[in-house]
């Protein structure tokens, strides 16, 4: 029987050309504006998604927090977006904080008036807050169950924290940006670029988490998740190990968040909240949580499925996500990426494994003294 190996750098190569070019080539040549900007959306959660799978398929963190991470990237862009447009109208403060009374720009906004500071405050404040909580919750050995309601409830008290801030919108949130870092978004050339730098950012994503994966960091995590007692008695911190892919986690989150603000053009709490979470995790469930690609194909084709059906049958699409993820756990708990990788592996085991040897009988039917011949004894 041959050892299964890991695709070699012209395999792994070509995947990443023939990506590239389904999105840089394929998807800007037959969809239309509105469908282009939509697959952009679906990209961010793919982004999201890649981090799950990190943390979750690899390292067996359920997150069901992820909306928080997004979330801070989100409104971080969001904020500065906002006081962009609030100086090419001469103003000091934004339109919604003219309506609400507020003549002032509140003192945690004013950093984000630079575009250099929010793009570092985007990529660093969410990985820094998943370092914070993850150093508390994994050095008291936290975990299962106990991590993923804890996160879930994280993401609750942030979405119910936005919208008692009349500085942040409230429960309306942020929207109605006219340009993106000085480029107009109402420019259909602008909303373009928009789609080509999140899809570029997604393969970066992906290329990183191949490379954290096939790591010794990788195999280390794994290990984590299988048999944390035994990384301990190796030497090894198990919580070190987990802060790290907990906090790559939501710098992927971040980024997606801070992408999904332009594109999009709103960010709400309803975005950041309880559902929005669980929703980035049912892509990566039925996509395939331990595999490289399967989160993100899931991600995008949950996120698909969901305009279509939502479109054509407003109310069944709920019901639809429910049945779909109830379906996946219980009968396919490795995804839809796992079944095909499973049968994969049959038929290259099945067509490795040498046939057996002929028995003697095969070969000589009345093997006798008579037919053979013997040296003589010298």
């Amino acid at each position: 029987m041959s050892v299964l190996t890991r695709p070699g750098p012209v395999r792994t190569w070509a995947g990443f050309a023939l990506d590239a070019l389904v999105l840089f080539g394929l998807a800007p040549a037959v969809l239309s504006d509105f469908r282009l900007n939509l697959l952009g959306k679906f990209l961010c959660f793919a982004i999201v998604a890649a981090g799950i799978g990190l943390a979750w398929g690899r390292g067996g963190m359920l997150t069901l927090g992820q909306g928080v991470f997004f979330g801070i990237g989100a409104y971080i862009m969001a904020m500065h977006l906002k006081i962009a447009d609030a100086e090419l109208r001469g103003d000091t403060v934004p339109d919604f904080m003219q309506i609400a009374g507020i003549r002032e720009l509140p003192a945690y906004w004013a950093p984000f008036a630079s575009p250099l500071v929010t793009l570092l405050a985007i990529a660093f404040v969410p990985a820094l807050v998943a370092v914070v909580l993850g150093l508390g919750v994994f050095k008291r050995r936290v975990k299962g169950a106990y991590f993923a309601i804890l996160s879930q409830a994280l993401a609750a008290a942030f979405a119910i924290l936005l919208i008692g801030q009349q500085s942040t919108g409230g429960s309306n949130g942020l929207n109605r940006f006219r340009t993106f870092f000085g480029y107009d978004l109402s420019d259909p050339v602008n909303k373009r670029m928009l789609f080509f730098i999140v899809a570029a950012i997604l393969l970066l994503v992906v290329a990183a988490t191949r490379q954290l994966m096939n790591s010794r960091y990788g195999e280390l995590l794994v290990a984590v998740r299988d048999q944390e007692e035994r990384v301990r008695f190796l030497g090894y911190d198990p919580a070190n190990v987990k802060v790290f892919a907990y906090a790559v986690a939501a710098f992927f989150a971040g980024i997606a968040g801070a992408m999904f603000v332009p594109i999009v053009g709103i960010i709400s709490p309803a975005d950041v909240g309880i559902v929005p979470s669980i929703a980035f995790l049912i892509g990566v469930a039925i996509g395939g949580r331990s595999t490289l690609l399967g989160p993100v194909l899931g991600a995008i084709g949950v996120a698909w499925a969901q305009t279509a059906l939502s479109e054509n049958f407003p109310s069944a699409w709920t019901y639809a996500q429910g049945l779909l993820f109830i379906v996946v756990v219980g009968f396919f708990p490795a995804g839809l990426a796992g079944i095909a990788s499973l049968r994969r592996r049959r038929k290259t085991v099945s067509a490795t494994v040498p046939a057996e040897p002929e028995s003697p009988s095969d070969s000589d039917p009345d093997p006798t003294p008579e037919n053979t011949e013997m040296e003589p004894a010298r």
